[in-house]
């Protein structure tokens, strides 16, 4: 049986919060990531960054750092001509500036929260790099899938995270794939979490009555839910979830704002809504690991990790 870090957490606290935007928050402190290879780019440049911005989603309360590995993929570094092992190397240097962080962080505060560093295994459309990762209408055979996110899963869990965040999964046979890559990896635990086409449906358009049924069946999915998700469309879907599953439920949606996959920019939310607005009504529809996603900050996270204080 796979070990099961979030459960062990969640006898801890209530909600697990969970840490904000890394990539856009890189962003706002200089970076251009106008790039395909998106964060996994100043893994190579500008590290210390990362590490930056972990430390800083952990002092606003944050109990999980996920890792900037969403892009950082053999296939993507290849295309900047790096081989297999220089790949790998950067692939557990993004674990090893999260745990640095965790460890600095606590060693700072004294906090005694359980904190906790995901892997963030993001899906093969991120790799295409042209928003099919909000779509899902790409196909690959399961075993190329497979050997597509076999290297990065083997880099993480040799550098110690506590789980993996298989995250912005738009596709009911990627989600296959990864349960099966999983049982390769026995003592590995992961949460999933989708994108959506609305709230019974993934992006592909799988009913998540019968995502929920693969999930289900696999234990070393420690936890279930949505991500990179409109602000307004998570409670219907939590909901959906909720009767579908035992497992605890997640949810890090976008900041509310709309991105543009072709000229990479984002534009104004359309409605004034945020994450500490939507906390109370998420956790009642059965959110017990929250967070953010694109555009999210740490004062987002401080906001709703402040709602959970005893």
């Amino acid at each position: 049986m796979s070990r099961n870090p979030i459960a062990a957490a969640l006898t801890h606290t209530d909600t697990l919060i969970l840490d904000g935007a890394l990539a856009t928050e890189l962003e706002a402190r200089g970076c251009d990531l106008a790039d395909t290879l998106w964060s996994a780019k100043v893994l190579m440049e500008n590290p210390e960054l990362i590490y930056q911005v972990h430390y800083d989603y952990f002092a606003a309360g944050a109990n999980v750092a996920i890792t900037a590995s969403y892009q950082a993929t053999p296939l993507g570094f290849a295309a900047r001509g790096l081989d297999s092992g220089q790949a790998s190397a950067l692939i557990r240097q993004s674990v090893t500036l999260a745990q640095r962080a965790r460890d600095d962080y606590r060693a700072a505060s004294g906090s005694q929260a359980p904190l906790l560093v995901a892997g963030s295994v993001g899906p093969y459309g991120a790799y295409l790099a042209n928003g099919a990762e909000y779509r899902g209408d790409y196909a690959l055979p399961a075993a190329e899938m497979k050997d597509f996110h076999r290297p990065r899963v083997a880099a993480l869990l040799e550098a110690g995270v506590d789980l993996l965040a298989c995250e912005t999964l738009p596709s009911f046979g990627e989600i296959q794939a990864l349960i099966s890559l999983l049982a390769e990896f026995p003592h590995s635990s992961a949460w999933f979490s989708f994108t959506l086409r609305d709230a019974q449906h993934l992006s592909d358009g799988t009913p998540l009555s019968k995502v929920a049924e693969v999930i289900n069946a696999a234990p070393q999915v420690v936890a279930v839910g949505l991500n990179c998700v409109a602000l307004e469309s998570v409670t219907p879907a939590l909901q959906t979830l909720q009767a579908l599953t035992d497992k605890p439920l997640l949810v890090y949606p976008n900041s509310g704002e709309q991105y543009d996959a072709v000229s990479k920019s984002w534009h104004s939310a359309p409605s004034g809504c945020t994450l500490h607005d939507k906390f109370p009504e998420w956790q009642q529809a059965g959110a017990r690991l929250i967070g953010g996603c694109c555009r999210t900050t740490p004062q987002d996270i401080a906001a709703i990790a402040a709602c959970c204080q005893p």
